[in-house]
This record gives C-alpha cells, structure tokens and sequence, in this order.
C-alpha cells in the first residue's frame, strides 16, 4: 500500500480469486463470497479469469493456502498472463510478502482491496481524507510484519537496536503523526458538517440505508427530483447527498449515505464516523434491499448489524424490497418432492413469508422502472407525517 493513496497508476487488467472452503464456510457461502469479490475487482478495475478454492481447517501461516495450491495458482498465472491475485480473507503481512515472492505478482486481500476502491471512488476533500484516515490506521499494526526481512538485512545480527528496528520506529512515527493530522482535518470537518445540520431546522430527516448497489441513489433521485450519481458498481456513492423533499404539502430531508458491505474494514467504519452521522442522526431509516440478489437475506442481516455497530439500529424503519422486475424464482414441478426453498418462492409467496409478517412496514417496488414508486412515496409521507405530528403538534401546516 503506498503511504499517500492506495490507488494506483496503472491498474493490472486480469486477476484470479482465491477463497477458502472451511467449517465455518462451506462451499455454497464460499461460492457466494467469491461472487461478491468478483463484482467488487469489476468495481476496481480488473476482469476475473479465475476462481481458486482450499479446503483447510486453519490457515497456512506462511501462503495462508498452502504450498500445493500456490503452486497450482503459479502455473496458471504464467499461462495466462495475470496481473492481480485476490484474497477474499485478510492476509497477514508476512503471508502476503511471502505469496509475493512465489507467484511474483500483486496480492491483495478483501480489505485491501476495498480500501484501494474506495480511494479511487473518493471525490471530495471530506471523502479522501477519510479514506486516506483509513489506509493508514490499516496500515499502522501491519509495519513490523512488513519490516521483518529489513531487519534481517540492515540489522546485521539481528538484534533490537538494529538499522531495520529504527526503520520501523521511523515509519510508526510517520504513520502515527499522519493518522493524528488527519483525525484533526476531520475533526474540523465534522464540526462543520454538525452545524449544517443544525442549520436545516426542524424538518424531519430521512436517510437512505442498504447493502452497496441496491438502488438507494436511484431512489434518492426518483424522490428529490435531483441528479445523484447512481451506477451499477459497488460503492457508487461514498459522500453524502441531502436533499430538501416535497411530497403533496409535506417538506423532509432526506440523504442517501455509503453502502455496507459484510466484512467491511473496521478501519473505515470509524473514519467515515461524519458520514454515517446522517444515518445516526435520521428520524426515519429507508432500508433498501435487492431483493433480485439470491442472498439478499444475508444482505438484511449485514445493514441491520452495522446499524447497531454505528448506534441506529433501533430507529422507524421502512424496508424497501428494490429492483422486483429483476426478480425470478424457481417453479417447482408437481412430482418434485424435494423441499422448498426460498428459490421456489414466488414474488407473490415472498410477500407471504416473514418479510410481510415480520418487517412491518415494508414495500416491493422497481426504482429503476418506477414501479410502485407513488405507493412508496405516500408510505413515506404518512410516515413523515406522523412523526411530524408528534414532534410539532402546534404546528399550522396542513395535511
């Protein structure tokens, strides 16, 4: 990782995925989580010739997969010219040093990775500094591991005291003086973005929240009649956007926020903290869900952790079931006596199941081809409105 910003000049073209299959992950959520890598180096900028899965019960401590499959990767790097090798799971220093040397190519992991889209993503001041916060604060615990072959050779003996020791003692304070300066322009930034907020007065506000790529921007768009970027790669969105909403007489704010993703860096969950301050700070949540994605479940259950993570998972929510003309299922035959699975369930079915029983309130709509789109908006206005009711009960507006 370079010290400024993670992106780089020139970007490999083609890479290959490494997944493991274990007890606590076995092949169909291996298969699942090599998926969403692969979308997400499609978001960073390379095309996925392969996927390599390893069974194994622990990690190796020095390729984390093995001798025999860093091997097989080996061979296949050199036959096809790959540029890029992708871990889904995080990588030691040492281990990442090590798979260095033998497949001699570039080697990132899920954190990495996410961390290198999300410097190329940024587009503010506000959004870069935070992610810069994060690369660092990455990078502060993993210097010794990265340092250990210098001292080997600058330190002579080896012993502590040596040239290599004094190198990493220089890079930590380098490091710590830059995570320190930047948590300053932070904390500048956030006083700025707290009295902003202050100065919107006393419209309910509204957030847009969901797993990255459901369709909030598209939403926030279809609602404020605005132009918000929206595109079909992960993590479109890293600034906030707030808007000032009208629907029939009723004005709220409403701001379409970072997508979540699972095993999203804890490094940049504390350096957006401004960020999701618009989530925390929200009267009312709209959780967007995919509802065409095979595993939207999972999806729910990443957003709904990362709420009570951040302190917001006990607000009014609506869940909004996104993109249904994507939708299909598999239809069962009459003589299939195989039991049903939530790919046998219809649309129809889906809305019997517990997404109607258990997430009151909740809607199924299609953003992209504003299906059921006046249904979402009177959802919420009534939603607004009540709390609107509640709040200021003096108040003269007119519903």
């Amino acid at each position: 990782m370079k010290s400024d910003s993670a992106s780089t000049t020139h970007q490999p073209k083609l890479a290959v995925l490494v997944g493991v299959i274990s007890k606590l992950q076995d092949e169909d959520r291996s298969k699942e989580y090599l998926e969403e890598l692969e979308f997400l180096a499609e978001t960073y900028g390379v095309e996925t010739r392969k996927w390599f899965t390893q069974k194994l019960e622990k990690p190796d401590k020095s390729t984390f997969i093995g001798k025999g499959k860093t091997q097989e990767i080996a061979a296949f790097i050199k036959e096809n010219n790959i540029d890029v090798v992708i871990f889904d799971d995080e990588l030691s220093p040492s281990q990442q040093r090590n798979l260095e040397k033998e497949l001699g190519k570039k080697i990132l992991d899920r954190t990495t990775l996410i961390l290198e889209i999300f410097s190329q993503r940024a587009q503010t001041a506000h959004a870069k500094t935070q992610v810069q916060l994060a690369q660092y604060q990455y990078l502060l615990p993993r210097l010794t591991g990265m340092w250990t072959h210098l001292e080997r050779q600058r330190g002579g003996t080896g012993t502590r005291g040596g040239a290599g020791e004094k190198e990493i003692e220089t890079d930590r304070r380098i490091v710590r003086d830059k995570i320190a300066a930047l948590k300053e322009q932070l904390l500048t930034i956030d006083k700025q973005m707290a009295t902003q907020r202050k100065s919107r007065g006393e419209m309910i506000r509204v957030a847009l929240v969901g797993y990255t790529n459901v369709g909030k921007s598209t939403i926030m768009n279809l609602m404020s009649k605005s132009h918000v970027f929206a595109e079909n790669k992960l993590f479109a969105t890293l600034d906030t956007t707030v808007r000032k909403v009208t629907i029939d007489n009723l004005f709220f704010l409403l701001s379409d926020t970072v997508g979540f993703i699972r095993k999203l860096p804890t490094q940049l969950v504390e350096s957006f903290k401004s960020t999701l301050d618009e989530v925390r700070e929200a009267d009312i949540l709209l959780h967007v869900v995919d509802i065409s994605h095979p595993h939207f479940e999972d999806h729910i259950n990443v957003v709904r952790e990362t709420l009570k993570e951040i302190g917001a998972g006990d607000k009014p929510t609506l869940l909004i079931f996104n993109k249904i003309d994507a939708f299909t299922y598999e239809k069962k035959d009459e003589d299939d006596l195989t039991p049903i699975t939530k790919r046998n369930l219809s649309m129809d079915d889906l809305k019997k199941t517990w997404m109607g029983a258990l997430n009151s309130p909740c809607i199924f709509i299609s953003a992209q081809n504003k299906i059921n789109v006046d249904e979402l908006k009177s959802t919420v206005y009534n939603m607004v409105k009540e709390m609107h009711v509640k709040r200021y009960p003096y108040n003269n507006l007119l519903y």
